[in-house]
């Protein structure tokens, strides 16, 4: 790789960003990303927030010394940088080049088409969650009480790490590793964190294996 760089990582839990979980997995992808070349790194920025919220300062911090110096925005995954097609497109248009590790070679149609899929799986994921809600409502469950409220939110992480989690577990089927303990370690050594920002167990990729069928 040549020319200048900003990096962004960004995690979505307080506890990811203190434990290390993830960001060290992007610092790395980003690093290997750019190996060899006259590149130049001039800046890190770090966002512990939401992918679908707008308002990141750390984003827009880096978008600001990218325009600065003309530099490139460069991160790990383009579902770090938001899940909104709106987003995507204004970044676009504001003549800020950007790469994402996972997809070097996207142009501009192939990103905007991906940042289309993953603003559908998010909204899909928010009315799986309400229908829960409502299917909870339905059988009697009140869901004003703490515990109706924390078992919605641990059934949405849950559909959230089922999505992202898909692309990670076919790049293991590819490496010939099939059964729930060589996942669990395959997932581990990724650093990709479970629902509750915990390390897997064959049990919990059993539960994981199961909401994707």
């Amino acid at each position: 790789m040549n020319g200048k760089f900003i990096a962004y990582y960004r995690v979505s839990t307080a506890q990811q960003g203190k434990s290390g979980l993830g960001l060290e997995a992007q610092r790395e992808a980003v690093k290997g990303h750019l190996n060899g070349g006259a590149w130049e790194l001039l800046g890190e920025f770090t966002e512990i927030e939401s992918g679908r919220r707008k308002n990141r300062p750390q984003l827009q911090a880096a978008l600001a010394l990218c325009k600065k110096h003309k530099a490139t925005l460069i991160i790990a995954k383009l579902d770090r940088l938001a899940r909104n097609l709106h987003f995507i497109s204004g970044l676009m248009e504001a003549g800020i080049d950007f790469v994402a590790v996972d997809m070097p070679t996207a142009n501009r149609l192939t990103v905007q088409i991906l940042a289309a899929v993953a603003e559908e799986e998010a909204r899909a994921i928010s009315a799986r969650t309400k229908a829960a809600l409502a299917s909870a409502k339905a059988r009697g469950t009140k869901l004003g009480t703490h515990g109706a409220i924390l078992g919605a939110v641990n059934h949405r992480k849950a559909l959230e790490t089922v999505e992202s989690v898909r692309p990670v577990l076919a790049e293991i089927e590819a490496e010939g590793i099939k059964t729930v303990r060589g996942i669990a370690e395959a997932l581990n050594k990724r650093n990709v964190p479970t629902p509750s920002g915990g390390r897997w167990h064959p049990t919990s990729v059993h539960r994981l294996l199961t909401r994707m069928n």
